[in-house]
């Protein structure tokens, strides 16, 4: 295999980069490299085959630095633990790997391409891929199955990457944090604003729906800059024990005294690699809540409370917190309370670039995820309770700082205590 820069000069000229430039750029990436192989090292892994088509796998996109990059054929990455990368792309392709570390090898024809696959993993034994056993985990099962029957072939060993690419693709940067928690601030304020206009509007008699109150949260997060994958969660009485209900212009409710009423809002800023804030609150459209709406509260805010308890005394410890725990931990205190048939969701998800990452999740109910929480992931920790008139959920996120206590942070502070009375 040649170099990169000269396969490049030899395919396309017109794209040469300048020594210097070209030095720069290996520069800035060996850092994820050194990350990489660090990651490698400490799993006991040979190799990362990145592999993507047509943006089927997000995962190696976002590694390989590909995300914005308009790729129609496949391309692989195989990065070892030792060694500099060594990537296999078609020969049309050439000006979309231009700034990428490590040798390039082209193919044209299918017969080609395994002629260099072949040459690829002559020395390697095993490699992970975006692959999850059984499809445990979702956002990891990325490479279909024809392509692993193929590495496969090779007499190559195909291990998942699941805490691979958590740990190199989920922990967020110093300045993703400090971006999430400034979104946090604000999805925080936007909140607040959205119930104070809802107490208006009924305190002077006038019409308001779900839809009006989605609408003036999709305003407020436009006036402070930032932006969603999906408008709110606005939902009254009974649609609100339907989780993943939104309004539409053409199927909204009205929202009238008495009304118990959820509000889930998600949001980042509008910068690159920026990273999500996702939380939810209830409210009664009155001055005394009353009981019924009070009970169902206190029992998932207690599970809330207990969860984060329960990963602040493990994270104390220094013991590992698997994902599945997090979740049985807060399943059983609602069980505990009567009401386990009624909460039908996992307890958190990931939280990244994407509104749900790919990092571990707290679930032992969708998936069981045996991923450890590690430093720098963030996740929302939101049980809640669905019954036919109505539905609870509290929702928070955690970042996971550093070692002992204080490196649990609850981003979305201050949390809700109880049901807001809005007249």
């Amino acid at each position: 295999m040649r170099t990169a820069l000269q396969r490049l000069n030899a395919h396309a000229p017109h794209l040469v980069l300048s020594p210097l430039k070209w030095a720069k750029v290996v520069e800035e990436k060996l850092m994820k490299i050194t990350e990489i192989q660090t990651a490698l090292t400490e799993l006991k892994l040979g190799a990362w085959l990145l592999y993507d088509f047509r943006g089927m796998n997000p995962i190696a996109q976002n590694v390989a630095g590909l995300t914005d990059a308009h790729i129609t054929r496949r391309w692989f990455c195989l990065i070892p633990a030792r060694g500099e990368p060594k990537w296999l792309i078609h020969a049309i392709e050439t000006s979309n790997f231009v700034d990428v570390p490590g040798c390039i090898a082209c193919y044209t024809g299918w017969q080609e391409l395994n002629e260099q696959m072949a040459a690829l993993l002559a020395d390697v034994r095993s490699v992970a891929m975006e692959y999850s056993p059984h499809a445990a985990i979702p956002y990891i099962s990325r490479v279909d199955a024809g392509t692993l029957e193929w590495i496969r072939s090779f007499g190559v060993e195909v291990h998942t990457s699941a805490d691979l690419a958590q740990r190199v693709e989920a922990r967020l940067t110093e300045a993703q944090a400090e971006g999430h928690q400034a979104a946090a601030r604000l999805v925080l304020t936007a909140k607040d604003e959205a119930f104070a206009w809802i107490g208006e509007r009924l305190r002077a008699g006038k019409p308001i729906t779900e839809y009006d109150v989605q609408q003036f949260i999709l305003q407020r997060f436009e006036a402070m800059e930032l932006t969603t994958d999906h408008p709110p969660i606005v939902a009254v009485n009974a649609k609100s024990s339907d989780a993943h209900y939104a309004p539409t212009a053409t199927q909204t409710q009205p929202i009238k005294k008495g009304d118990f009423i959820l509000i889930d809002l998600w949001a980042k800023q509008k910068v690159s690699a920026s990273v999500f804030a996702d939380t939810t609150w209830v409210a009664y459209a009155g001055t005394t809540v009353p009981e019924r709406f009070v009970k169902i509260f206190e029992i998932v805010k207690g599970a809330r409370d207990r969860a984060v308890a329960f990963i602040r005394e493990k994270w104390e410890a220094d013991e590992p917190i698997y994902g599945y725990a997090v979740d049985d931990c807060t399943r059983a205190y609602i069980a505990e309370k009567g009401y386990g048939e009624f909460f039908i969701h996992r307890t958190g998800h990931n939280i990244g670039t994407a509104i749900h990452g790919n990092g571990v999740n707290l679930d032992n109910l969708e998936t069981r995820d045996e991923r450890v929480l590690i430093s720098g992931i963030c996740f929302s920790v939101e049980p809640g309770i669905y019954l036919t008139e109505f539905g609870v959920r509290t929702e928070i996120d955690v970042f996971l700082a550093g070692p002992g206590r204080d490196g649990v942070k609850v981003t979305t502070a201050p949390v809700q205590n109880q049901v807001l009375p809005l007249l």
